[in-house]
């Protein structure tokens, strides 16, 4: 099994949108999922894309991707990569498919002189936290998460 890392490509958005919901199931966050094939091709495939997708393949069959964007450290003075999502369908788990999605982005880090690599990880996903940890990641336990969506969004938006 030879697993490769390629840029994502607008053929790429039906395999993508089956990545999200197959990662959305997995989290037990499926009934969450309101994107479409219109929203993938807009977020990644647009004039100006926001986002970025990297996807690993099995022999030429997708098999996980990497779902990433730009962020910041005011701290640090410069950019970041921030993982929004990272899956491998469980076929191809330890194949090191996931592993070479995160050192793809970790050399886009390095080669571009961003400062961090960063994303979230479910507290119950002690398999993907065991992995991370392998990689010499770090826990960030002194922050929360917060979010605002929906209502809340709205009515701020509106203050």
């Amino acid at each position: 099994m030879t697993v490769t890392i390629r840029p994502a490509e607008p053929d790429d958005a039906p395999a993508i949108l089956g990545f999200i919901r197959e990662l959305a199931d997995y989290e037990r966050l499926l009934e969450e999922v309101r994107t479409t094939l219109v929203h993938v091709d807009a977020m990644l495939f647009c004039a100006n894309p926001r986002a970025f997708c990297e996807i690993a393949a099995v022999d030429d069959a997708p098999v996980g991707f990497a779902l990433w964007f730009y962020s910041v450290s005011t701290f640090e003075g410069v950019h970041g990569i921030y993982l929004e999502d990272l899956y491998v369908r469980p076929a191809a788990r330890g194949v090191g498919a996931g592993k070479a999605l995160l050192a793809t982005l970790a050399r886009r880090c390095r080669d571009e002189g961003l400062a961090r690599l960063e994303w979230a990880v479910l507290d119950w996903n002690v398999s993907a936290i065991g992995f991370y940890d392998s990689l010499g990641a770090i826990s960030k336990t002194d922050w929360i998460t917060r979010k605002l969506t929906g209502a809340p969004l709205a009515a701020l938006a509106d203050a």
